[in-house]
């Protein structure tokens, strides 16, 4: 069981189990639960060695103290291990890292401090200290907690047979005032006073703790897996990903993450060399909710997209504190994890195929604390580039340009010299540029870092609201009339050879309290006042910030704009199809086999609580049309993994055929 690499139909089963509870495992069975998870075609499953109560579940050789009480099987990993290993199912070890109960309330000097002098409670910030339910006061692992917690890795090495792999949970970048980190700080020259600072150092510890403990898990096994859990992937790992020997991407779209935060956390992840797990929960809210099930409509589209973006999948479950297997819950599990077996030969080291990159402001800085958000600007954009069907990805500075058509930066993208540079080299190499609002400005945000442009910037724009007039080609399905722009944009004139697509026109006064009109904003003037959208050369700079407003208020013009401005820049996109903004189609190349695979999925989510997003329905698609731009000549199209020959025809260099049926998930394999 030596070899980690991914294996794509995985089970995360935690077991935070409370000391209140007695009767720990006592009707686990070793062979049913082993029997169980193959049955439901899981291939690897986690299962724990200790939890964020702080209990552990294996027979301890150097910590029986911590043994949960209620245990009655002291050797319940090890059944766990043993069992699957017979069926040839992996089993990566749990272990928690900054959230432990037991250890935090017998050693109050490990938490983590805020700057008042308060305990770091990750998940209530409102806490009320003790007497708060949840295990969230945050472990420090810059103080003498962390020899703690190797001596706790030594011992599932020493204690438990055969560990494939260690994954290490909540594992963050904390601000953090401790005693040992204000003493660390002062010594390396980091101004405790300031948070940006104590950031800085809390970022560069951890790096340096991620290194330290997968060298000395390495130590141990030197090919276990090793990840470390923040509940999201940024380019900020980038300089520690030597540390980790796979991504894995918790992401449970009806808990606190949504239908949006995976494919755009993929779409990062994939781009930097390791492989890739998604995460999400057979539960119907999020993690710790017992008895429930998720919509099986939910869980094949979240399974389905997971293939589709090139990553494995994983579905988070709990164990009971008996220790007994859900049958029920792995019929549910079962029955998309067959579907993924059948589909899994179209997407083993399948790599994607794009045409263009939303460049993230995330590259600009870093998420700290528990999870991570997508910025407004990057929802927007993907979004919009997810209805229309183009391919993308997401990149940073470390990124190749060179391998876009087009790169888009987004509202925010505040450059440096080393950013502007290599946009500057990129267009000069053929490269197209979208731009929208700030992104181009310099780190003063007081004039565009680069001529590029063909604009320069005078401000914020004195009007806001104020109206876009499309005009030509930019406006293509529009009136050409005017259409609000909800959100304040920059204040432009354009510098020679740059060409004015669609100005904007002003309100008669900005809404206050001593002049409004009506219920929201005021009308426009009809009157010219700057700029809105230009173009020089291979560059379209729009003034607003089309994405954010996108992300929150999704007015169609905006989408159509950009849609316009694409066109004009990539006339010839890897596909196009005839079908509704809910279709979501996925280009992946399997180079060894010769062939390309088209994904598409049509699950629309709705919110039809005031809590979370879920599907309940599919909604078949009949006959729809698509064409693509391949450069290499088709031999055969097929509907896989059925295997049905699809009839396909070349018309202006695109390859065109026609898929009978969209039921959730089709795959097209077109073999060249």
């Amino acid at each position: 069981m030596k070899d980690y690499k991914l294996r794509f139909r995985q089970v995360h089963m935690d077991f935070h189990t409370s000391e209140k509870i007695s009767g720990i495992g006592e009707k686990f069975d070793a062979d049913e639960f082993a029997g169980t998870l193959d049955e439901a075609r899981v291939n690897s499953v986690t299962c724990f060695a200790r939890c964020h109560h702080g209990w552990l579940y294996y027979d301890s050789k150097n910590y029986p103290e911590m043994i949960h009480p209620g245990l009655k099987q002291k050797d319940l990993l090890e059944q766990q291990i043993k069992a699957c290993h017979k069926r040839n199912i992996r089993v990566p070890v749990y272990t928690t890292v900054q959230w432990d109960h037991f250890t935090s309330s017998r050693h109050p000097e490990w938490v983590c401090i805020n700057e008042d002098g308060t305990m770091v409670d990750t998940c209530n910030p409102e806490s009320k200290g003790v007497y708060e339910a949840g295990f969230y006061k945050t472990l420090c692992v810059n103080t003498s907690y962390r020899d703690y917690l190797k001596a706790h890795i030594k011992d599932i090495f020493e204690s438990v047979p055969e560990v494939d792999g260690i994954f290490l949970d909540i594992v963050m970048v904390v601000d953090c005032s401790c005693r040992t980190c204000v003493e660390g700080m002062l010594k390396e020259n980091y101004d405790p006073v300031s948070r940006e600072e104590r950031l800085l150092y809390a970022k560069k510890m951890m790096e340096e703790f991620k290194k330290d403990i997968s060298d000395y898990i390495r130590s141990f096994n030197s090919a276990a897996s090793i990840f470390y859990n923040t509940s999201h992937i940024e380019p900020a790992l980038r300089t520690v990903q030597d540390s980790y020997t796979h991504w894995e991407l918790e992401s449970l779209p009806s808990g606190g993450w949504g239908y949006v935060h995976f494919p755009n956390s993929a779409r990062f992840a994939r781009t930097t060399g390791l492989d890739l797990l998604g995460q999400t929960g057979k539960f119907h809210t999020m993690w710790g909710d017992f008895h429930s099930f998720k919509n099986k409509e939910a869980l094949e589209y979240e399974c389905y997209r997971m293939l589709a973006f090139n990553a494995k999948c994983m579905i988070g479950d709990q164990l009971d504190p008996d220790g007994k297997i859900s049958k029920d819950v792995y019929q549910l599990i079962g029955s998309v994890y067959k579907e993924v077996e059948q589909k899994e030969p179209w997407c083993i080291e399948a790599r994607p195929v794009c045409d263009m990159a939303i460049f993230t402001p995330e590259a600009l800085g870093f998420n700290s604390g528990c999870g991570g958000t997508i910025p407004e600007s990057v929802v927007g954009a993907s979004t919009m580039l997810e209805e229309m069907g183009h391919q993308f990805d997401i990149v940073d500075v470390k990124s190749d340009f060179n391998s876009y058509k087009v790169i888009i930066l987004p509202d925010e993208i505040i450059m440096n010299k080393e950013l502007a540079e290599k946009v500057e080299n990129y267009i000069e190499a053929g490269g197209s540029v979208i731009a929208t609002y700030q992104s181009g400005l310099n780190s003063e945000k007081t004039a565009f870092a680069s001529g590029v442009f063909g604009v320069n910037y005078l401000g914020e724009a004195p009007y806001s609201p104020d109206f876009i007039v499309p005009k030509g080609e930019i406006g293509k399905g529009l009136s050409e009339t005017e259409y609000v722009m909800y959100k304040q944009g920059t204040h432009i004139e354009i510098t020679e050879g740059t060409e004015l697509l669609s100005s904007v026109n002003v309100p008669y006064f900005n809404r206050t309290w001593q002049h409004f009109c009506s219920h929201k904003h005021t009308p426009s003037s009809h009157q010219y006042g700057y700029p809105g959208i230009v173009k020089k050369g291979k560059v379209i700079y729009y003034s607003h910030p089309v994405f954010s407003t996108y992300a929150q208020l999704h007015p169609k013009w905006c989408k159509l704009l950009i849609k316009n401005g694409l066109d004009m820049l990539l006339p010839e996109p890897i596909v196009r199809y005839e079908g509704p903004t809910s279709l979501l189609a996925c280009v992946n190349l399997q180079e060894q086999e010769k062939r390309y695979v088209l994904h598409m999925l049509h699950y629309i989510p709705e919110k039809r609580c005031q809590e979370i997003f879920t599907i309940e329905d599919v909604i078949p698609l009949y006959y729809t049309k698509v064409s693509m731009k391949l450069s290499e000549k088709a031999k055969a199209v097929k509907v896989v993994p059925d295997g049905e020959n699809l009839d396909f025809k070349y018309h202006d260099g695109r390859i065109q055929f026609v898929i009978e049926k969209i039921n959730g998930h089709a795959m097209v394999a077109i073999e060249y």
